[in-house]
């Protein structure tokens, strides 16, 4: 298949060769269940599953023992906010989030609110940005959790998780980061964070797979488990573990863990040429704060074009999403850029680049030929159809 410029590595990312090649004896030769502690075909799969959960835990500078494999994030998620939420039960209880956080979070916080929690979900600015004193006034004497997510997956906006760690500390109150869209790209630590959610297919490795860092040796209470039969991993997780792909996520881990700064540079490089490219544009905008992001993540916003039609035509020769991420090709706005103030037409109109290891130049001279083309066409078409409309 002739495939088109990947350009949409928030979404997904190709397994590294080094991965897979990690991986494979795990799926024949190597096919034990870590559980089975009596014979050689267990101990070599429970010994591969240490290795990588330390090499995952070094990552994010935990400990071994704080990594909790998972299904992915969103079942991380799940587990943080389900499971303290369990935990709780029975007292009054009340949440703080963010209005531009991932679906897996907001869906989990309307699930939970159903259930009788109240949650607070702070605006930003037309940068993406929380107001830190908003936060802290929006505390309870009742709020459990404070949740917000490392790096926004639309916008690459970084929010400042020191300083809201620390507020937590000081209060006493779980703070769970999602940290999907971070890990990997830019140096991250478990310091004052208690929970944090992170999965292997955004950086580099198979899908499937993720963790839940959980803190250990601390007041505040671990959340309950939501999957039982077995009691694995600690008992907050049940279920056979998935050998090949821990094995997978543990050398993507280091292999990011090693590459990480130098290729943070080179792919900012990169994208800053597209981003620059791109707003030459007349009626072109950038989505998002240029102060703290993620170096590889540009959403730009196309005015004087139809979004439905605008990520069709982009798609023929470059992958990209839409602002309204891990979503398909759909006429509803990104609920992160209405939050920003963006109006429903310049939402839809709005395209996230996200690049990767396997981006080079050349791929962003090409999208650039390639969106200007698009948008002049689709903009000249949009006013020959208005020009006949008011006068044919």
């Amino acid at each position: 298949m002739n495939y088109p410029i990947y350009l949409d590595y928030n979404a997904t990312t190709p397994c590294a060769p080094e991965v897979i090649e990690a991986m494979l004896p795990y799926f024949g030769d190597h096919f034990g269940n870590a559980a089975s502690k009596s014979h050689p075909y267990g101990w070599i799969a429970e010994n591969a599953v240490e290795e990588a959960r330390e090499k995952v835990a070094d990552l994010i500078g935990a400990k071994t023992k704080e990594i909790i494999f998972t299904s992915g994030a969103t079942e991380s998620i799940n587990l943080g906010i389900k499971g303290t939420f369990e935990r709780y039960l029975g007292e009054k209880q009340h949440y703080v989030t963010c209005q531009t956080e991932h679906k897996a979070v907001l869906d989990t916080f309307a699930e939970i609110k159903k259930r009788g929690a109240e949650v607070t979900f702070l605006p930003v600015d037309a940068g993406g940005n929380i107001s830190l004193d908003e936060l802290e006034n929006s505390i309870l004497p009742h709020t459990k959790m404070i949740c917000l997510m490392w790096a926004n997956n639309e916008t690459g906006i970084i929010h400042p998780i020191e300083k809201i760690a620390q507020l937590a500390e000081s209060r006493n109150i779980i703070f769970l980061t999602d940290a999907v869209q971070a890990a990997g790209k830019i140096p991250v630590s478990t310091k004052g964070i208690h929970l944090m959610a992170i999965s292997a297919h955004k950086l580099y490795g198979p899908k499937g797979i993720g963790a839940l860092y959980v803190r250990h040796n601390h007041d505040l209470p671990k959340p309950l488990a939501q999957i039982h039969g077995g009691g694995h991993e600690k008992g907050l997780r049940s279920g056979t573990l998935n050998v090949p792909g821990i094995v997978g996520f543990g050398k993507a881990a280091e292999l990011r863990l090693a590459d990480m700064k130098s290729e943070g540079g080179r792919l900012e490089i990169l994208r800053n040429r597209l981003e620059n490219g791109l707003l030459e544009i007349p009626d072109t905008f950038l989505n998002g704060s240029q102060v703290c992001r993620l170096p590889h993540v540009s959403n730009i916003t196309f005015g004087g074009v139809e979004g439905e039609e605008l990520l069709k035509k982009v798609n023929q020769k470059v992958a990209v999403s839409s602002g309204s991420a891990c979503t398909s090709i759909s006429p509803k706005p990104s609920h992160v850029l209405a939050a920003m103030g963006l109006s429903s037409d310049l939402g839809r109109a709005s395209i996230r680049f996200s690049l990767g290891k396997s981006t080079v130049e050349s791929d962003i001279d090409l999208t650039l030929g390639w969106v200007k083309r698009v948008v002049l066409e689709l903009r000249s078409q949009r006013i020959t159809s208005l020009g006949y409309n008011e006068f044919g």
